[in-house]
């Protein structure tokens, strides 16, 4: 205890010394009283945090207002912020342009502060400073909705304690809406109060993804819309929407109808186009891109068996007769394109984003190798000497259709492997190597030395679980050490559903995918993992304030614990009612 109290004292001391000068600090903690400092030192092991930070850490802050300086890593800075009482009739305004998206996002940021301020215990605490702020503004500088790869995600957000003022600005309607998330996370609804700051914020990558496997297990749409809530809460930029694999086809083709109707799991384990339109809508309003991904020529099956002859027929090699399965799709056979340039026209209107993810990974070369008719047709072509080359053939025709729909796409690292002549603008997901550093350098440096973007996912398989803090391993991987001589576009954390439905789609996959989106967000040197572990924690309790089922880092526990199911459901309900009406000019 009194080694407890000889740090709070030399922090005092600190402070005391140091108030009016210019204070820089990582975490944006504010500990608005002496006794809940205490508090906090003494149940470290339990990890008891309420405090006000951000996650993921912004790019830079400082507490006075004056010019930006990079973060430090000093724990007494934590106790240098002066704080400032947030009005019970505290509003957002807009000031110069705005569009419906950053009106719904600040209706749904004053719902949020409303809802967990009355949703905690009340603590009479003394406030760090008189008057109350009682409005932020928020400006845009481009009134644009439109959302791309090159959509500026950069903002400003300033809270004065002296001058009793608030301000946002965004380059975009995006920068808006992380800024009306950071200053959600930094009002301490315990006290009512926020830090005095000024945080300039933008992402370390462009690309920052969590991909969804619908295939292997169906997840309702509730359960897309709770994950982009969890998504955009962590400023993550783009759900990569494993749609369809060989175990299912969920989504309802309205050229192709009979696929869903054979392929789904059951008639209602499927995706409509109102129910895909309802995904990508509401993703868009948090800032997030659907990237949507329909892998071939393998990983098909379910649904693609409902189209007569583009499935290949794969024989018995002793007997030379057909042996009752199918393979990958045939590359050979002329009506395999005919589908796919009438299922890609199709996705090119249902799917507004300017990216397709085309998959092409894991090919199984047998089924190809065993088909007569297939050894026949590379008879016949004798530039396609093998199963590799047969496979090169069938990119070059599917990626030339893509091209004349306008499409760009984004390919598993098989089809940059093989050789495959692809454009420009395409970007690489590598995957496989996991562990091993050695091959994912070699790999990451062969995409970016031929010019084309790399995303880095292998290290981020969130569905590979161990017991005990797996989040650290997924938070110390260094993108960059990865990338010797490159640079990264990206990365990407996968969480495959072999094992995960709608049960622990969301507990699984959160806070631990939170590890990721500061990595992909703040600076390179957040890096701490043990200051990083009360900050993941207290993500967690927020994401629990706001009816997201996220699973426990370590022994811990936050004061307002899951709140059921039902509960749950209602305060998801209401925070996204209360974004709906984009009739509202104003939210003054």
């Amino acid at each position: 205890m009194q080694s407890v109290h000889l740090v709070l004292l030399m922090a005092m001391a600190m402070a005391t010394a140091t108030m009016a000068t210019t204070t820089t600090l990582t975490s944006l903690t504010s500990l608005t009283s002496c006794s809940y400092y205490v508090l906090f030192l003494l149940c470290a092991p339990c990890t008891l945090v309420h405090a006000n930070t951000v996650w993921p850490m912004p790019a830079m802050l400082d507490l006075s207002l004056t010019p930006i300086q990079p973060l430090s890593h000093q724990l007494a800075n934590t106790l240098l912020s002066s704080t400032v009482s947030v009005s019970p009739s505290f509003q957002f305004y807009t000031e110069g342009p705005t569009n419906e998206y950053v009106q719904a996002a600040a209706r749904r940021a004053l719902k949020i502060i409303t809802h967990t301020q009355s949703s905690r215990h009340t603590h009479v605490l003394k406030r760090a400073s008189e008057g109350e702020l009682a409005s932020c503004s928020v400006r845009i500088q481009d009134a644009s909705t439109e959302l791309t790869q090159q959509t500026s995600e950069q903002y400003t957000l300033d809270v004065d304690a002296q001058t009793l003022s608030c301000s946002i600005v965004g380059e975009t309607y995006v920068g808006a809406v992380h800024a009306l998330e950071s200053f959600v996370q930094l009002v301490d609804t315990y006290t009512m109060t926020i830090s005095a700051t000024s945080i300039k914020d933008k992402p370390r990558y462009a690309f920052r993804a969590l991909l969804v496997d619908t295939s292997r297990h169906f997840y309702p749409v509730e359960t897309l819309l709770t994950n982009l809530d969890a998504m955009a809460m962590t400023k993550m930029n783009i759900m990569h929407w494993h749609i369809v694999d060989s175990n299912s086809f969920p989504y309802v083709s309205s050229t192709f109808p009979e696929m869903s109707k054979q392929g789904a799991w059951a008639p209602h384990h499927v995706y409509s186009h109102e129910d895909v339109a309802t995904v990508i809508e509401y993703a868009k309003a948090r800032g997030i891109r659907v990237m949507v991904e329909f892998d071939t020529p393998g990983h098909v099956d379910a649904g693609y068996a409902a189209i007569p002859g583009i499935l290949t027929q794969c024989y018995d090699k002793t007997t030379g007769q057909p042996d009752g399965t199918t393979g990958p799709l045939d590359p050979t056979n002329e009506s395999t394109y005919d589908f796919l340039e009438k299922l890609y026209t199709e996705i090119k209107a249902v799917f507004p984003d300017k990216y397709v993810h085309v998959g092409g990974d894991e090919v199984p070369f047998g089924c190809w190798e065993s088909n007569p008719s297939i050894a026949k047709w590379m008879a016949a072509h004798p530039n396609v000497t093998d199963a590799a080359k047969l496979e090169q053939y069938y990119e070059l025709r599917l990626l030339d259709i893509l091209k004349r729909l306008g499409f760009s796409y984004m390919c598993w690292q098989e089809i940059f492997d093989n050789g495959v002549q692809i454009l420009p603008d395409t970007i690489v997901n590598v995957w496989k190597g996991g562990s091993d550093d050695t091959a994912l350098k070699k790999e990451l440096q062969a995409v970016t030395g031929a010019g084309y973007r790399a995303v880095l996912s292998a290290p981020w398989y969130l569905d590979y679980i161990s017991y005990g803090e797996d989040w650290k391993k997924y938070y110390l991987v260094e993108p960059d050490n990865l990338c010797d001589n490159c640079e990264l576009f990206g990365v990407e954390a996968c969480m495959w559903s072999e094992y995960v439905d709608a049960t622990n789609f969301i507990s699984r996959s959160w806070p631990r995918t939170g590890t990721l989106a500061e990595r992909a967000w703040s600076p390179k040197n957040v890096k701490d993992v043990d200051a990083a572990s009360p900050r993941l924690n207290e993500l967690r309790c927020k994401m629990i304030l706001r009816g997201i089922r996220a699973e426990p880092i370590h022994p811990s526990f936050c004061l307002t614990e899951w709140p059921g199911d039902a509960e749950a459901e209602t305060v998801r309900a209401s925070i996204r009612r209360a974004g709906l009406d984009m009739r509202a000019e104003s939210y003054r």
